[in-house]
C-alpha cells in the first residue's frame, strides 16, 4: 500500500504528464479527471461485491483500500472544493466566515485591551544622567528580599533594554536601543566582546538594603 510521500509522487508525476500532453490544461482539470476516474473505479469494484472468485475477490478488496487511501489524498489536497455538493460549499464558506469574524473581534478585544496600558508620556531622565539610571536598574536586579529572593526577575536582559527605550527619554529624547543593550548583556558571567560596564562616574547612588542605612 503507497504510503502519503508516494500518493503524491504518483499524483505529481502524473499531473506533469497531463500538463505536457495536454496544452492550455490545468491541474484543477487533471484533479477531476483523475479523481473522477478513481471513484468511478471504486464504486465499480464495489458493485461487483462477491460476484467474482475468492482470490478475485481479495485482489479487489486491495484495489479498494489502495483507491480509497488514493480518493482520501485527493481529498486532502482539494482546493477547487470539486468533491462537494454546492451546499456544503455555502455550509463550509459560513463557518469559515463565522470563525473569522470571532477570530476579528478576539483581536478587537486583545487590542483594546492592549491598548490600555499604551501611553504617548514618557519619564525623563536628566541630559546626560542616562548611565546612571541604567546602573540603578542593574542594582536593582541584584537587590535580595530578606528571604534570600531576588526582589526583580525576568528572563531575558533585552526586556529591560524595551522597557527603557520606550517608556523613558534622555532630555526629551529617544533613547536608542543599540546604545544601552550592551549594558544588559544576555550572560552576566560572560558578557561578551560587545559588553560596556557603567563608568564608576556615573554610578552615582548606591541601593541598599534599609536595615543597612548608616
Amino acid at each position: 500500500m503507497l504510503d502519503e510521500r508516494e500518493l503524491e509522487a504518483f499524483y505529481r508525476y502524473h499531473l506533469n504528464y497531463f500538463l505536457t500532453v495536454n496544452e492550455g490544461a490545468d491541474e484543477e482539470e487533471y484533479y477531476n479527471r483523475v479523481r473522477d476516474i478513481a471513484t468511478d473505479e471504486l464504486t465499480a469494484l464495489v458493485r461487483e461485491g462477491w460476484q467474482r472468485s475468492r482470490k478475485q475477490h481479495e485482489r479487489n478488496n486491495a484495489q479498494k483500500i489502495r483507491l480509497r487511501a488514493f480518493i482520501a489524498y485527493l481529498d486532502s489536497i482539494d482546493r477547487w472544493d470539486s468533491a462537494k455538493t454546492r451546499d456544503e460549499i455555502i455550509t463550509a464558506k459560513e463557518t469559515e466566515i463565522r470563525n473569522l469574524k470571532d477570530q476579528l473581534e478576539t483581536t478587537k478585544q486583545e487590542l483594546k485591551a492592549a491598548r490600555k496600558l499604551e501611553t504617548e508620556d514618557y519619564i525623563n531622565i536628566s541630559k546626560d544622567h542616562l548611565l546612571t539610571f541604567i546602573d540603578l536598574c542593574l542594582q536593582l536586579q541584584e537587590t535580595k528580599l530578606s528571604d534570600g529572593r531576588e526582589m526583580l526577575f525576568s528572563q531575558t536582559q533585552i526586556v529591560w533594554v524595551k522597557m527603557i527605550c520606550k517608556y523613558f527619554r534622555e532630555d526629551n529624547e529617544e533613547i536608542n536601543f543599540e546604545s544601552i543593550r550592551r549594558y544588559f548583556p544576555g550572560d552576566k558571567r560572560k558578557p561578551g566582546s560587545k559588553y560596556a560596564p557603567v563608568p564608576a562616574k556615573m554610578k552615582l547612588f548606591r541601593i541598599v538594603d534599609a536595615k543597612k542605612r548608616t
